[in-house]
């Protein structure tokens, strides 16, 4: 009787000669043998060895059959075929809630003191150029976005 490392390995070869991948193979041997575990439990079998040969490529010759009518039904790679610049509508949902969030943080601010975080943020002003703007010294603008940048970050903090 051969032991079951060797059944396995049979198996297994059988199901590589019917055109599955190497990845697939071991995949398919497990599950061949998780049914005939269960077979055996109501049934006798004459030949454990042939019984797992037999399920495996059954279930090859089964999985060559689904992928030829659906081809990319259960393909790993199928994600890699999704837009992945596009985000999904959940994250879309949850960003702009986000964002609402923020803008209402914004409001938060002072004028001058969020004016000067903008213009630092999203015009990617220099702090000596928001000093001159403001009339301010380069110390002071940069406090300012500093303590901006602290407030809001307490008010996304959760978010």
């Amino acid at each position: 009787m051969p032991s079951l490392s060797e059944m396995l390995s049979k198996a297994r070869r059988a199901v590589l000669r019917h055109g599955v991948s190497e990845a697939d193979a071991d995949e398919l041997v497990q599950e061949a043998f998780l049914k005939i575990e269960q077979y055996e439990r109501a049934h006798q079998a004459r030949s454990r060895e042939a019984l797992l040969v037999k399920a495996a490529v059954n279930l090859s010759i089964d999985q060559l059959r689904r992928r030829a009518r659906a081809p990319f039904v259960g393909h790993d790679g199928i994600d890699l075929l999704a837009d992945q610049s596009q985000p999904d509508p959940s994250q879309i949902v949850e960003e702009r809630a986000r964002l609402r969030h923020a803008s209402r943080g914004l409001e938060t601010l002072p004028e001058r003191t969020r004016r000067i975080l903008l213009m630092r943020r999203l015009d990617d002003l220099s702090y000596a150029e928001i000093a001159r703007r403001e009339q301010m010294s380069v110390a002071a603008v940069e406090k300012q976005v500093a303590r901006a940048t602290l407030q809001l970050m307490r008010w996304m903090d959760g978010w």
